[in-house]
């Protein structure tokens, strides 16, 4: 398998793993990953840094939206190995350490065996890593920050990114707004395909995935208040169109 690197606008990359997406933002030499795939999608996520001519050793940051196992795998070797930062939500943080673990659980996958598409995504989670312990043993809190520019100006980061708090599917998940190029960094809060989902296009997670969907649900209302264009998933493909659009639609189909 070949990481599948997508330039969807000017320093902005968006990388298709093994079911999850990453982030690469480009600034000159510098780089910013927002979330970094399953464990076992390492080698991927290393060969999607050479493919947009970089490095770990460039990886200035690591910005996770939450600490699930798709989004957190590589986490702790960037960290160990690159001396790289891991930030996150100041709720997450705890959650990286693995002091708990809000993550479906085996049982509840047993449970939905039935619905189409969840026995071999399950089946291609746990060969990727889905249920290894992969802690970030000194994860870094950043201010829990909104929609608001100004609350995150100090981060000289590439891609200028400010987080946005969108609980729900973890206590401590956030998006992460662009302001300068409109583009929105999902995560897990909005999605737009996964191989256990029926629909396609813009829309929550299957209810198995969220620790609290009715706060997931709400947060939809957050996402619709960020200025954007384009819209970047931790599932499925890029959508372009009204961020605000993007998000109703989401919730539209959630209720």
């Amino acid at each position: 398998m070949r990481a599948d690197v997508r330039q969807v606008a000017d320093g902005i990359h968006l990388v298709h793993g093994s079911d999850t997406n990453w982030v690469i933002l480009t600034e000159g030499d510098e780089v910013t990953l927002v979330d970094t795939g399953y464990p076992g999608d390492r080698q991927l996520l290393l060969d999607s840094l050479a493919a947009v001519g970089s490095s770990p050793e460039a990886v200035t940051a690591v910005l996770i939206t939450h600490a699930h196992n798709d989004h957190l795998g590589s986490a702790e070797y960037l960290r160990a190995a690159h001396g790289t930062p891991v930030l996150l939500h100041p709720a997450e943080v705890p959650h990286a350490r693995r002091e708990f673990l809000h993550q479906v659980t085996v049982g509840q996958v047993v449970a939905n065996s039935w619905r189409p598409g969840v026995l071999p995504w399950a089946l291609r989670a746990l060969r990727s890593g889905g249920t290894a312990h992969v802690p970030v043993s000194a994860p870094e809190p950043f201010p829990a920050a909104a929609a608001d520019t100004s609350a995150a100006s100090a981060w000289d980061l590439p891609g200028r990114p400010v987080p946005v708090h969108t609980p729900g599917h973890t206590d401590g998940h956030v998006a992460f707004h662009l302001p300068d190029a409109g583009v929105v960094i999902a995560g897990d809060a909005l999605v737009t395909a996964h191989p256990t989902a029926r629909l396609r296009g813009p829309q929550l997670l299957p209810g198995m995935f969220h620790h609290d969907r009715d706060r997931a649900v709400a947060s939809l209302d957050v996402l619709a208040e960020l200025p954007g264009d384009l819209l970047l998933p931790g599932h499925g493909p890029a959508h372009r169109g009204p961020v605000r659009e993007t998000a109703l639609q989401a919730k539209e189909r959630a209720v």
